[in-house]
């Protein structure tokens, strides 16, 4: 099969190696790049070059950002060639729009590459929905958060200091803008709950970041034997679902809470399979490269998935209800219990205990403590955190 690849940075330049070095049978025919950045003699700097090229049978996109890729995919859609893309903020934005154009010229439109880098994270979900129902799916997307959550935890270095290293790395931009503030896990969230529920997913799932997470709340916790992973959160029930991102504390004792540096896991629940989970490297030239090429093998095998284009199920945020921390210098919330005062166990804020919210009712909370101490910290916590609070107060 011949490819023309829109972007030949670092998951560009995973695809060319991969395919060069490991799969011949795929070639790549064109490579568009901006000038200057790629010395190959199959460079052009002009899209056409691949759209209209009738020996082109699929694109690749590997630009990352909304335009010009979202014309490009349109353009390539139109033009009667698969598309595989690794681009998860344009996915997000227009899904529906690019399914419905697949389907209107019998191509392929396949998005592993977009949530969990190399896990077979989509294919997983799947996999599973042709005998189940999925009814939950959660888990670390997003690398860079990960990285400096377990730095803190395992180094004692301050999220400064942690943040400076990641970037030294190349696991953070120099703007983490998109990571801390959980934009990159609402892409991503988005896009996975779209496949389990066969609902399209809303595009204004409520996220909280881990900008204000700090050393001294992240001892608090551990000194009570909890721990805090940025998570994707999603779940369905009675033709209702809810989906947010958000930071959760967790038990010591839970997988996630031992998710490495910048790896990902992932997890979803069927009725008949139970629980599932998917660990592995969730960025990277290779790896995910390698989750492109092998959705460009299914596309020259013949695959076509078909993914939701409408909203079919309800929204219902109290799918999602939980105990909410709050970590702030603003004034208690009504109702909130004191889990530990500024400056006790090296909080330096005051750590609050907040019960019966759900996500939006949190952001709601969070931006209303804000108002006062603009570095509010919150956090849901999961099931068997949850469980050891009452011992706690």
């Amino acid at each position: 099969m011949r490819i023309g690849l829109l972007g030949c940075g670092t998951v560009g330049g995973g695809v060319l190696r991969i395919c060069r070095t490991r799969v011949p049978e795929l070639e790549v025919r064109r490579i568009l790049t901006l000038p200057g950045e790629l010395d190959d003699p199959l460079v052009t700097h002009d899209v056409a070059d691949i759209i209209d090229d009738p020996a082109i049978e699929c694109v690749v996109e590997a630009m990352g950002g909304i335009e010009p890729a979202h014309g490009f995919l349109i353009r390539a859609l139109e033009a009667g060639k698969s598309v595989v893309t690794a681009n998860k903020a344009v996915v997000a934005a227009h899904f529906a729009e690019f399914m419905e154009l697949a389907e209107k010229h019998d191509v392929a439109f396949k998005i592993e590459a977009t949530s969990g880098g190399g896990m077979p994270w989509i294919a997983g979900i799947e996999k599973a929905r042709r005998i189940d129902e999925i009814s939950e799916l959660s888990g670390i997307l997003n690398g860079t958060s990960n990285y400096l959550i377990d730095s803190m935890e395992r180094s004692g270095k301050g999220a400064d200091e942690a943040l400076a290293e990641a970037q030294a790395l190349g696991y953070a931009e120099a703007d983490p803008s998109a990571d801390i503030d959980g934009i990159d896990v609402k892409n991503k969230t988005i896009i996975s709950a779209t496949v389990a529920f066969g609902s399209l997913c809303r595009r204004d799932i409520p996220v909280l970041g881990i900008r204000h997470l700090t050393k001294p709340i992240l001892d608090a916790l551990e000194a009570r034997g909890w721990s805090v992973r940025l998570l994707a959160r999603a779940r369905q029930d009675s033709g209702r679902y809810a989906a947010c991102v958000e930071p959760v504390v967790l038990s010591r004792a839970s997988e996630e809470a031992h998710v490495p540096s910048n790896f990902n896991l992932a997890t979803l629940v069927g009725e008949t399979v139970g629980e599932l989970k998917f660990f592995g490297q969730g960025a990277g030239a290779l790896p995910t490269g390698n989750a492109i090429v092998q959705d460009l093998l299914d596309v020259a095998a013949g695959e076509k998935p078909r993914y939701a284009t409408e909203e079919t199920l309800e929204w219902d945020s109290a799918l999602l209800g939980a105990a909410y921390l709050l970590a702030t210098n603003a004034p208690a919330p009504e109702g909130a219990r004191v889990l530990a005062r500024a400056g006790e166990s090296g909080a330096n804020k005051a750590l609050y205990l907040v019960f019966g919210l759900d996500p939006v009712r949190a952001g709601e909370l969070v931006r209303a403590s804000a108002a006062s101490d603009p570095a509010t910290f919150a956090a849901s916590f999961s099931a068997e955190a949850a469980a050891s609070l009452e011992s706690l107060l």
